[in-house]
């Protein structure tokens, strides 16, 4: 029995003035999406309008989320839309499941022209909570500059947007559907995948996955603990972890992807995975991990609730990169961090002799490095860390390297922690949010702390803070001319860099998806001492920083916005 094609309809609306995409997409409430008329409509036609027609017609593009509340319904738009807009094809996971590392490897496996990832990363959800739109490019990696402003250029002046509101589509059905369109010669195409057999058989390729099973089933078998924090990592932690590479079903936890994350926040560090803290202070555990809601940050720790830092997870890892046999047959051509990241990856790049790219924060500036074969291995200081294996954060991939780390060494995290400071000294670093700051309180804040940095006295300053003296070696706005294509980014955040490697940053973050302007404040310091590496990270940085912030308010900053 035939069909009728089903028509392409043009419905008339008027633009929104707040669609500019940040670092990470667009984030906004929850509600905002789900019942602003057409908020989602205008912002999916502005991003599928920002892609050339020439491009658009036919082309292939990926489709995931992380499960979070309002997905399933924002994806069926989507589809309707991609339909009516001339896209040939969509690759959705099952049940509309992909992680976003998982979404790179398939853009970069298919060569799809991109594809758009639902998330708001490690922020909560529900019907209270945050919800974001994600697009990445051909390469597999986030939006660069000038992508994100077509789109906000489309939105600015939108006024109609096409869809199929007849065309539906069953997500938990694997396979290829077929849809006829009226006025089309091809039908379009969506194909229902597992959400994890792309990626997994990416990591067979990366990883000795035989050395990392015998270390979590062998005689001496490493005890794990993996929380997945009920967000879309479940079946990649239950299908990797333990089916292939047999660790008990017991060792991973909350592996139920839930809409509101089982009413907590996705964020991996040790605030939000309390329950994996106490789990790995027991002391019952070797290794323990957790991942966000998207599946690209992740935390790391060891025996006895050990802590293993964001950076000095990076460092480590560079370190011991030959661990792994992909990097061991291709070797390292250059490494790379966001400014306000710890610069103890640097000192193990100096050791190696390889190259150190300062960027701006956001994974889209290490896309271009990789795509040009400057960059093997890079990360944030925000429990993001990758490699050139695909174009964005991956942590389920951090995990393994952690592993194999082990697996080779035959030693635990916090010995190869110890070690690792030992060799290279050890860089206390934290960071400060104050979320919700009055924009324009935000703005003055920052241009009168850049008055005051700026100036050519301060480089003249000194800090006493104890027994230690900070002296004043460099402040600036910091700017990052890409070795690229000489695009040049400004006023990226405030540095003050002291002669001893301490730093103090300021920066504004785009991440936020609330009201409001994000400050976040980052304190660092370098000590060689071996007899100095077991103080308190935030006991060893709050004071000099507490220091530094009251001399600059004396000098005349805006620091009460805070």
């Amino acid at each position: 029995m035939e069909t009728n094609p089903i028509p392409i309809l043009t419905i008339q609306t008027t633009p929104f003035d707040d669609q500019r995409p940040g670092t990470n997409g667009l984030r906004k409430k929850t509600a905002v999406f789900e019942s602003k008329k057409n908020y989602l409509q205008n912002y999916i036609q502005s991003l599928l309008s920002s892609i050339d027609l020439r491009d658009r017609q036919g082309c292939t593009m990926v489709v995931g989320s992380d499960g979070r509340y309002f997905s399933r319904a924002a994806t069926e738009v989507i589809v309707q839309m991609a339909a009516a807009n001339g896209i040939g094809r969509l690759v959705i996971g099952h049940n509309g499941i992909l992680s976003t590392p998982a979404v790179s490897c398939i853009i970069r496996k298919i060569k799809a022209i991109g594809g758009i990832i639902l998330t708001a990363s490690h922020n909560p959800g529900g019907p209270g909570g945050d919800f974001g739109i994600k697009f990445n490019v051909a390469n597999g990696g986030p939006s660069p500059d000038t992508v994100m402003e077509r789109i906000h250029q489309v939105s600015r002046t939108l006024e109609e947007y096409a869809i199929c509101l007849d065309l539906h589509i069953d997500l938990s059905r694997l396979g290829r559907h077929d849809f006829d369109l009226e006025n089309k010669f091809k039908p379009f195409r969506v194909e229902i995948v597992d959400s994890v057999e792309i990626y997994l058989n990416m990591l067979r390729g990366i990883f000795d996955f035989g050395a990392i099973k015998s270390l979590l089933t062998g005689p001496k078998q490493l005890k794990i603990r993996i929380d997945a924090m009920n967000g879309v990592m479940g079946p990649y932690v239950r299908r990797i972890l333990c089916d292939e590479l047999g660790a008990p079903a017991n060792s991973a936890v909350n592996c139920v992807p839930l809409e509101d994350f089982g009413g907590q926040h996705p964020n991996p560090n040790p605030a939000f995975a309390a329950s994996l803290v106490d789990s790995m202070k027991g002391g019952e555990f070797g290794f323990g991990a957790a991942f966000d809601a998207d599946g690209d940050r992740y935390m790391i720790m060891g025996e006895n609730g050990f802590f293993v830092s964001p950076s000095d997870s990076l460092a480590v890892m560079a370190a011991n990169l030959s661990c792994i046999p992909y990097f061991s047959q291709r070797g390292i051509r250059g490494f790379a961090r966001s400014m306000p990241t710890s610069t103890a990856i640097d000192r193990v790049a100096k050791a190696m002799k390889v190259a150190l790219y300062e960027t701006p924060t956001g994974w889209r500036f290490f896309g271009s490095l990789m795509d040009s074969g400057r960059c093997s291995f890079c990360g944030e200081e925000s429990f993001g860390t990758g490699s050139d294996h695909i174009r964005d954060k991956d942590g389920l991939w951090s995990v393994l390297v952690w592993l194999s780390i082990m697996a080779v060494r035959k030693q635990g995290v916090e010995e190869i922690v110890r070690d690792h400071w030992a060799k290279m000294g050890r860089n206390y670093f934290c960071r400060f949010d104050y979320e919700g700051v009055d924009g324009k309180a935000a703005y003055y804040l920052m241009r009168d702390l850049e008055a005051v940095i700026t100036d050519k006295a301060f480089t003249t300053q000194k800090f006493s803070v104890g027994n230690n003296i900070y002296s004043v070696e460099k402040a600036d706005n910091f700017e990052y001319i890409d070795p690229v294509d000489g695009s040049v980014s400004r006023k990226q955040g405030l540095r003050i860099m002291f002669t001893d490697s301490s730093r103090i940053i300021f920066r504004l973050s785009g991440s936020g998806a609330g009201t409001g302007a994000t400050v976040r404040i980052y304190a660092e310091s370098y000590e060689r001492d071996p007899e100095r590496h077991n103080r308190e990270t935030q006991v060893n940085n709050s004071l000099y920083l507490r220091s530094a912030v009251k001399q600059e308010k004396e000098e005349g900053a805006s620091h009460d916005a805070l």
